[in-house]
């Protein structure tokens, strides 16, 4: 049996009763530990308030264990129970789909514990969840590798008038340039794109199109560590968030479309004093 539960947004009492009771029950329990991360990040005072709570020991699980070595956890679920925890949703990356599809092939019955995820805890700024449209991840840049493929998304989206959460770049556990050439395991310090640097590559991705989809006058709302008790939410003109200090990750941005006057007024709490 494999569980793959979601453990929501905050810290570990954010987890399901349903959740726990499954954790409680597994043998293994892996967490992953990639796509996004608790309010405590990855210290190790933070995973042992999850090892406490839940009674079990846990394994981190990076990328190259989840994407490369998958089939450890799946053999192990052929034979017992295995729990897998996600921040947020289970389904909230693609990488998750993909192990339950592998799981389901090998004949093993896997079920799913649900959570809130950045994509229902937004709605917390007053933005109604079905004017949103399609949601973009926006990577960091480098010196030679500056996708935009985002920008189109956020252009449909506003000729429709609709919103659009931008979701911005995790790198754990990255192996650098130079450990790919020589072949050794050699990995970058963490980095978690802020909202500022988003929106700054943003504004430089505009600055090529003649029909602008938005300009750093278009209204924003910013999050940072959405779900936990020192939340921050910040809505105002892509100019005045780019000075705003949100503090620790994870952020994420929503580029607002048409608003309603509902959604007016819920944003009125979280407009920029500046």
């Amino acid at each position: 049996m494999l569980y793959i539960i979601g453990l929501g947004l905050g810290d570990e009492k954010d987890i399901t009763m349903r959740g726990l009771e499954a954790v409680k029950s597994c043998k293994k329990v892996y967490m992953e530990a990639y796509t996004s991360l608790l309010s405590f990040g990855l210290e190790s005072h933070g995973l042992s308030n999850l090892e406490k709570l839940y009674g079990k020991t846990i394994t981190l699980a990076d990328r190259e264990m989840v994407e490369e070595k998958a089939h450890h956890i799946l053999e192990e679920a052929l034979h017992s129970h295995v729990a897998f925890l996600v921040v947020g949703d289970p389904f909230g990356a693609t990488t998750h789909t993909d192990l339950v599809v592998r799981a389901k092939k090998m004949g093993i019955h896997v079920q799913i514990v649900h959570n809130a995820s950045v994509m229902n805890a937004i709605g917390i700024c007053g933005l109604q969840l079905y004017r949103y449209g399609e949601t973009v991840s926006i990577p960091f840049f480098t010196d030679s590798w500056r996708p935009d493929s985002f920008y189109e998304k956020i252009h449909s989206n506003r000729t429709m008038g609709l919103h659009t959460l931008c979701l911005l770049d995790i790198r754990v556990k990255e192996p650098t340039l130079e450990s790919l050439a020589r072949g050794r395991k050699a990995y970058e310090p963490p980095r978690y794109m802020t909202i500022n640097t988003a929106i700054e590559q943003l504004l430089e991705v505009v600055q090529a199109r003649q029909q602008p989809a938005y300009t750093e006058d278009t209204r924003c709302v910013g999050f940072a560590r959405l779900g936990s008790e020192d939340q921050m939410i910040v809505a105002g003109t892509m100019k005045q968030l780019q000075s705003v200090d949100f503090g620790a990750p994870l952020h994420c941005l929503v580029i607002t479309g048409n608003t309603h006057p509902l959604e007016e007024e819920m944003l009125e709490f979280y407009r920029c004093s500046t």
